[in-house]
């Protein structure tokens, strides 16, 4: 099985990985972008079906904001310490807009899925729209970050 899976509709995503894009398309209504209008909403399953959402918040003091999967896996981290993460989706838009815009995870984001999923010791499953607007359903963090930088160098 391959890292990745390419789809070009929505409906052709599992349940699960539908349901999480509904719930972080409704986190993006609660961003705060005022400066790149670029409203970002992720969702965070974790085992026990328990979803957390994050939104990204924009701050003037660039970079003294935050993406919408950190704000999400900090929160689940808080509110649900010691829970695995199991899946996370991220979606796009613009404000007023109704279309899901391109948007895949950034390096600091990507760094910090791997971090989670290094201290849990098991795949957390990516689902994203990528530039070409298909959906890619990454299986672990891992795929997304192959030469990452772990607490495995720092002991070293």
């Amino acid at each position: 099985m391959s890292d990745f899976e390419f789809t070009a509709n929505i409906d052709d995503l599992d349940t699960e990985s539908i349901y999480l894009i509904h719930k972080a398309r409704e986190a993006a209504a609660h961003a705060h972008a005022p400066y790149s209008k670029f409203h970002v909403g992720a969702a965070v399953l974790l085992e026990g079906d328990i979803v957390v959402t994050g939104s990204n918040q924009e701050n003037a003091a660039y970079p003294s904001g935050m993406c919408a999967e950190r704000v999400a896996l900090y929160s689940a981290a808080m509110l649900h310490p010691g829970v695995p993460v199991v899946k996370l989706a991220v979606i796009a838009k613009r404000k007023t807009g109704k279309e899901l815009l391109p948007a895949t995870c950034c390096g600091a984001c990507r760094q910090v899925i791997l971090e989670y999923e290094s201290f849990q010791h098991q795949p957390i499953q990516v689902v994203m729209q990528g530039s070409d607007h298909r959906w890619i359903k990454v299986t672990s963090a891992h795929a997304l970050l192959p030469f990452a930088f772990t607490k495995e160098d720092l002991d070293r």
